[in-house]
């Protein structure tokens, strides 16, 4: 009989991990075994090894018998079995064996260096990084956790994955339904079951936001705002700054970056001070025609992209919602988490608009002619 911590429920989001060197879960793992629950067993511990092995040893040309030597002092005895840590995820049946915690972060950061050093990357695992809506989010949330920027996350939208997500999401059509908490925290779990994930699937509200940011022992390093809802957007900055969290945020057009450093000005106005006196409180009171006007303050109207300014004024009429395209979402996602990784580890990034418009960049006057092109 599977243990109750071994569920199958819907919303599942969190692995199992087993370490078969400890008595307790050895039974849980035979129990898993016996109960039909597993569709899959992924066992490359002994490639993991070898990889393991040439990370430490890159000087050495370690093959054949030198290398299973070498793999085989690394887990003192023949027994890999038990070596390291058996990670079951529920919501794909799969059970799969990888390398004790440091070893996989080792390898699994190996060509990060020397882009980022042995010594940042361990710095960028002991931080915690809010993320709030997971569309573009959910890149951002996902690039993270494959650069090693944050080891600790919290993940609120109150949303579903819907068919219409599919064109931004890595998503697929068994995934229709999900909260896009969960989705998201299962991605990022599959790339490094070592993380530490919460998730506030109700999204955040007045009750919410405190815990969301956390306490004096736990709280948030950085927080990356993508969400649709203004309220939140602005409550959060406000939380942000009272607390000196520093705010990142890319809107899905021209490339546009927000850097918010209220960790280093914590006087500053929100959104450049483009919101200007308006506080969460009062937005309350706005219509749905002031609230796009709203947004369209903070976000410069005069300075989006011709499409988006287009389709604006479509919005409710010819379209359901406004445009988001799949290469603006990860290209999103990759802006976010590179200025992420210098802001933890202290590096100078100012506060300030950015962007990396690529219609702009890409184009019109290239940094070096095609080969062959005439003169």
């Amino acid at each position: 009989m599977i243990i109750s911590d071994i569920s199958l429920q819907g919303d599942v989001f969190q692995p199992v991990l087993l370490c078969l060197s400890e008595a307790a879960d050895r039974a849980r793992f035979d129990a898993l075994t016996a109960s039909g629950a597993v569709r899959e067993t992924h066992d490359r511990i002994d490639e993991q090894l070898a990889e393991l092995a040439r990370c430490l040893r890159p000087a050495d040309a370690l093959t054949g018998a030198r290398l299973d030597a070498a793999a085989e002092e690394l887990c003192a005895g023949p027994d890999r079995h038990r070596y390291g840590t058996w990670v079951w995820y529920p919501w794909s049946g799969r059970l799969v064996h990888v390398l004790p915690e440091p070893q996989f972060r080792r390898v699994r950061t190996d060509r990060n260096r020397d882009k980022i050093s042995t010594t940042e990357q361990r710095h960028l695992l002991g931080r915690r990084i809010g993320v709030i809506g997971l569309s573009v989010g959910n890149s951002a949330a996902l690039t993270c956790a494959m650069e090693g920027v944050g080891g600790s996350f919290r993940l609120a939208d109150f949303d579903h994955l819907g068919l219409s997500n599919l064109n931004r999401l890595r998503a697929g059509v068994h995934d229709l339904g999900l909260p896009k908490t969960v989705l998201c925290a299962r991605q990022m779990y599959e790339i490094d079951p070592y993380l530490d994930i919460e998730l506030w699937p109700e999204g955040l509200t007045e009750s919410t936001l405190d815990s969301f940011f956390g306490d004096r022992d736990h709280p948030l390093d950085l927080l990356i705002e993508e969400c649709d809802t203004t309220w939140v957007k602005v409550a959060a900055r406000e939380y942000a700054r009272a607390r000196r969290v520093p705010v990142l945020m890319d809107t899905n057009d021209r490339g546009m970056l927000d850097v918010e450093r209220f960790d280093e000005e914590p006087g500053r106005p929100l959104f450049h001070g483009l919101a200007g006196p308006v506080t969460a409180g009062d937005l309350r009171a706005l219509d749905p025609a002031g609230l796009l006007a709203f947004l369209l303050r903070v976000c410069d109207a005069d300075r989006l992209s011709p499409a988006m300014t287009d389709a604006l004024g479509r919005v409710g009429s010819t379209l359901s919602s406004w445009p988001q395209l799949a290469s603006g979402v990860q290209l999103g996602g990759a802006l976010v988490t590179d200025t992420a990784r210098r802001v933890l580890l202290g590096h100078p990034v100012r506060s300030g608009r950015y962007y990396i418009d690529l219609e702009a960049l890409i184009g019109a006057d290239p940094v070096r002619e095609p080969a062959g092109a005439a003169l």
